[in-house]
């Protein structure tokens, strides 16, 4: 059975020397992971051949990306686009990518996600967080969401470390380590994500376009289990075309990245379905391996139709892969 996965993550030495003159060193715990993020040959092959994933589609692991001034982080995008679309050109049966983005400058944004898209064939886009403290649905950001309507591709909505004021104010004053983890992974980044994805939608963009697509991934961020509460709170006060939930039908898809139980699982299933699900494992985060034992488990309890939708047929279609 074909396996595609969509959350997996990469590193250019370009984007580790800009961070780094930037003061935004990756964190120690990073380090043993940048031989697998800065590999887009052989290596990342052999992992995915260990785990049999026949395509994986590449984004930049941008944390630091929101500390360069616009100018830098536009050519900076730029750069590594061309450096994946390099990859994916020596591997295209394997490889595929989702277009990097300096938000500082939407308008340069925008013409850089049509040149990425139309000139080197990517199937997407990537956003990490906010910028400059600003959601996406800040009027600022229009012309890349233009832009993604006008061709026709679907926005990847990522976590990244929260502000500065977000972290002082939520997770300081905890033992070492432990602020740091409960702002990312821990939690703090999946209900920063969450909150960025409703904000979408009470926002009104999908009203505004309403052919956008949006993707999140872990199991879409705590959503579906807060939904039926949070679609009925929203939907009284925000004055969208359908309630609030529905656009988890219309509009927005969600990757299994980085979790790997049933319970989950089972919940998005029950309140977004099948048809809005797609297999991702967030290598180099977790492991190829991971992943594919985890569909040896959900073997078990999906039919094969089902199968083949959560690994490879949704996103062959969304993406047209």
């Amino acid at each position: 059975m074909r396996t595609i996965t969509l959350e997996e993550h990469f590193l250019t030495e370009s984007f580790l020397r800009a961070a780094n003159a930037a003061g935004n060193a990756a964190p120690a715990w990073l380090d043993a992971l940048k031989p697998k993020l800065l590999d887009l040959g052989a290596g990342r092959i052999a992992a995915m051949d260990e785990g049999g994933i026949d395509l994986q589609v590449l984004s930049l692991a941008a944390t630091g990306f929101d500390e360069l001034d616009a100018s830098t982080a536009t050519q900076l995008a730029s750069d590594v686009n061309d450096e994946l679309a390099a990859a994916v050109q020596a591997n295209p049966a394997r490889l595929a990518g989702f277009s990097c983005l300096g938000l500082k400058d939407p308008n340069s944004a925008a013409k850089e996600l049509e040149r990425s898209i139309q000139k080197l064939g990517f199937c997407g886009v990537l956003l990490d967080g906010t910028t400059d403290g600003k959601f996406l649905d800040d009027p600022r950001f229009t012309p890349v969401f233009e832009a993604a309507v006008a061709l026709n591709i679907p926005i990847y909505l990522h976590p990244a470390p929260p502000p500065k004021v977000v972290f002082e104010t939520y997770f300081s004053g905890l033992p070492a380590g432990v602020g740091h983890m409960l702002s990312i992974a821990g939690w703090g980044w999946h209900a920063e994500t969450a909150l960025h994805t409703l904000r979408l939608i009470a926002s009104g963009i999908f009203d505004r376009f309403p052919t956008l697509q949006l993707i999140i991934g872990h199991m879409g961020e705590m959503l579906p289990m807060a939904l039926a509460r949070t679609s009925l709170g929203l939907s009284h006060v925000a004055k969208l075309r359908q309630p609030v939930a529905e656009y988890f039908q219309s509009n927005i898809h969600l990757t299994t990245s980085g979790y790997f139980t049933q319970p989950p699982l089972q919940c998005a299933l029950d309140v977004v379905g099948i048809d809005r699900l797609m297999f991702s494992v967030d290598y180099p985060f977790s492991a190829t391996t991971k992943g594919s034992d985890y569909l040896t488990e959900l073997e078990k309890v999906l039919n094969v139709d089902d199968m083949k939708k959560l690994t490879h047929r949704n996103a062959e279609a969304l993406l047209k892969l």
